[in-house]
């Protein structure tokens, strides 16, 4: 059997520990050391042991690309020095006059992207407010080459059905692209249900300590990775050994810290529910959750976000913000420390407000990426700045 072939039989906890990770063959290390060579002294013009020019490749980099594509089910994984590059290298596939169909609710940096460099390249963007897949398939044209999603959405949690998206795509000779930041592939594997590309920002639960910025995407097979992997070389938006090395590091315990990250959340999430403060409090587990039964048939847990309305807008959410103590304002999501963000003022800011306040991300909307800190601590923490 070989070694590729073991690594398929191992369950997902086995694999993030183990897979890229074999023992040094020169000095017998359990861990690897980080190769920081920008370049490969070669026997002769065109002979090398397989490595030439940083850019192309590293060990440090293969062993973290092979156990993120272990993770995901998928052939092959690229990574990039942040998630943007991820999208871009998605993106760079397409030709000028294709058209793209996503779900409206997108992280602000995507929708930016798409409209501000792809859009004057000659990118026709297009967006469904509806999540289902019927939504998709009514946008689309023989131009259509990709359908994209993030599920769950950022920031409003929306669900949808990659397996039956990924049949309209299929139908209509499109491809799916499904962000997979906030599921990781710990509670949900888009390529199993189909998806052709599976992409994060790894500066979020991959590196999981909010000390690293990267993006990969995983492909669900070789040939659909075969252009993905030439723009990471040409292109050469790829990250730097040691970003690699704590991303890798980070894959050893994403399993673990999920558990919490959903344990924490779903606790906050059902104590918040019905505060008088607070208009809505939207999470894919809780029973108003348009999307619960769908999200407890694909997902293996809801996720470790919470999205917050509070009652009096603008104010009332810029006072909660200030009064937190455990929780940080900051950007980002993922990390082991709790994170408050405000989405119109800060991740979304880039959306138009007339665009983006139909889409629901309102003046008081909140998003609260919750820990791994005491659960109790952490909501103690909202409720004292609740008021």
């Amino acid at each position: 059997m070989s070694q590729a072939e073991r690594h398929r039989l191992w369950r997902l906890a086995t694999q993030a520990v183990h897979v890229g990770q074999s023992p040094d063959p020169s000095t017998g290390a359990t861990i690897p050391p980080i190769y920081l060579s920008s370049t490969y002294t070669q026997a002769a013009p065109g002979q090398h042991k397989g490595y030439d020019y940083a850019r192309a490749g590293s060990p440090t980099r293969d062993g973290y690309e092979a156990c993120l594509a272990a993770l995901e089910g998928g052939a092959a994984c690229a990574s990039f020095a942040s998630g943007l590059a991820a999208e871009t290298a998605i993106l760079s596939t397409l030709r000028p006059g294709d058209s793209v169909v996503a779900y409206s609710d997108v992280y602000g940096g995507t929708y930016r992207l798409m409209e501000r460099i792809f859009r004057p390249w000659g990118l026709d963007a297009r967006y469904t407010q509806d999540t289902s897949p019927q939504s998709f398939a009514k946008l689309m044209d023989k131009t259509t080459k990709l359908l994209w999603v993030e599920s769950p959405t950022n920031p409003l949690l929306r669900v949808l059905d990659i397996r039956a998206i990924a049949d309209v795509a299929l139908s209509g000779g499109a491809r799916l692209a499904v962000d997979n930041t906030f599921a990781t592939p710990v509670l949900q594997k888009p390529l199993s249900l189909g998806a052709d590309y599976s992409f994060h920002s790894t500066t979020k639960y991959i590196g999981g300590h909010s000390d690293v910025v990267g993006g990969a995407v995983i492909t669900r097979d070789a040939i659909l990775h075969e252009p993905i992997r030439f723009y990471q070389f040409a292109a050469g938006g790829v990250p730097g050994p040691f970003d690699v090395y704590l991303a890798h590091r980070g894959l050893k315990t994403l399993h673990l810290r999920m558990e919490r990250h959903v344990h924490n959340a779903r606790y906050v999430a059902e104590k918040l529910v019905g505060h008088p403060a607070l208009e809505q409090v939207i999470y894919p587990s809780l029973k108003h959750h348009p999307d619960q039964a769908l999200a407890a048939r694909q997902m293996s847990g809801p996720g470790g976000i919470v999205t917050i309305v509070l009652k009096g807008g603008r104010d009332q959410a810029f006072r909660f913000a200030q009064r937190l103590r455990v929780f940080s304002l900051a950007e980002s999501l993922g990390g082991v420390e709790s994170l408050c963000n405000h989405p119109a003022v800060m991740t979304h800011a880039s959306i138009p407000k007339e665009i983006r306040e139909p889409r629901g991300i309102t003046d008081g909307l909140l998003r609260l990426s919750v820990g791994i800190e005491d659960a109790d601590d952490l909501l103690d923490d909202v409720l004292q700045a609740l008021g």
